[in-house]
């Protein structure tokens, strides 16, 4: 949706860059592997990748509804294998799920203090999101090319859910106490984002000398949505409309259907950590738990337990790239 709309605001002869980042889930491919021979299975655990699958049906939805604009989808993959796919135009290279490893102390500093699995979980898809780095082809290129994104600013969609009732959680509000449950459950969300979300987002994103532009949070838009009925934003209430849409983030949806953003409107709501499939720590949840405690104690050793003394911390989710 971001890329729509920030395509009728940018010059057309400025390209714009659809970071997609997939893990490689030692999990899921030990499962898939399990199943070989029972029937059909898809080995590549990179295309099985919700958000990978989505991703290419919207990055050529926005070729056709934007033909002149220039479209590079970068595909930013954590895995053990390469190819290349001629039908959607671009390459697809996967690194060592070492990497994931590797970094991944690096990601926990970055995110601190939050320090629960679905914080690691997000805050590794946007830490490999926004370095950028992946396998492109354009319509422009006879050739794929490793692709590094000189865009200097990102953009983030933080803040949708929470305005427009994205939730899962806030259709169960609606469903225990109608409008009033779900009001509630919606005005706690918008009070906590600054806290739960927006200083690790920006944290980790900007490590990478990029700046971070979250346009939902804008205080003009976030004002009016606050405003706005509820039953406006998101109906859980009543049954789709004559497009087919409803329930949440209905309002969003209905202007993605206008400006020809067919599958999207449509497209099931997911959680980043899923979309990716952001791989298990080895260990399972105790070893996730007994890791970021440990770490939580070395900041506090250290006497930085709160406090950064790298500018770069400051402040307390698919990612497009503008240049």
């Amino acid at each position: 949706m971001l890329a729509r709309v920030a395509s009728e605001l940018v010059p057309s002869n400025q390209e714009i860059d659809l970071i997609n980042v997939a893990f490689e889930n030692p999990r899921v491919v030990s499962a898939a592997a399990a199943t070989i021979g029972q029937g059909p299975v898809r080995t590549d655990a990179f295309e099985s990748c919700p958000d990978r699958i989505t991703g290419r049906n919207s990055f050529r939805a926005l070729q056709n509804a934007c033909p002149s604009r220039h479209w590079r989808f970068v595909a930013v993959s954590q895995g053990a294998t390469s190819h290349l796919d001629h039908a959607h135009s671009h390459i697809q290279v996967d690194v060592p799920y070492t990497e994931t490893l590797a970094q991944r102390e690096e990601i926990v500093e970055l995110m601190h203090p939050h320090n629960t699995e679905m914080d690691l979980s997000i805050a590794s898809a946007l830490y490999f999101a926004a370095r950028g780095e992946g396998w492109s082809k354009a319509r422009s290129e006879t050739e794929p090319i490793f692709y590094t994104s000189t865009a200097r600013v990102l953009l983030s969609g933080l803040g949708a859910d929470e305005l427009f009732g994205g939730y899962g959680r806030h259709s169960v509000a609606f469903g225990k106490g109608s409008f009033e449950k779900l009001i509630a459950e919606m005005k706690l969300d918008a009070s906590r984002i600054s806290k739960r979300n927006l200083g690790r987002d920006d944290r980790v994103m900007s490590h990478w000398g990029r700046e971070v532009r979250f346009p939902y949070l804008d205080e003009n838009l976030f004002k009016w949505a606050i405003e706005c009925p509820v039953w406006e934003k998101c109906d859980f209430a009543s049954p789709k409309t004559e497009f087919g849409i409803g329930g949440d983030k209905k309002i969003l949806r209905l202007l993605a259907e206008e400006l020809g953003m067919t599958g999207a409107a449509r497209e099931k709501k997911r959680a980043v950590s899923f979309v990716s499939l952001t791989p298990d720590n080895h260990g399972g949840a105790n070893g996730y738990s007994q890791f970021l405690h440990a770490v939580d104690t070395i900041w506090s050793q250290n006497g930085k337990d709160g406090e950064r003394e790298d500018n770069r911390y400051r402040g307390d989710r698919a990612v497009l790239g503008t240049r």
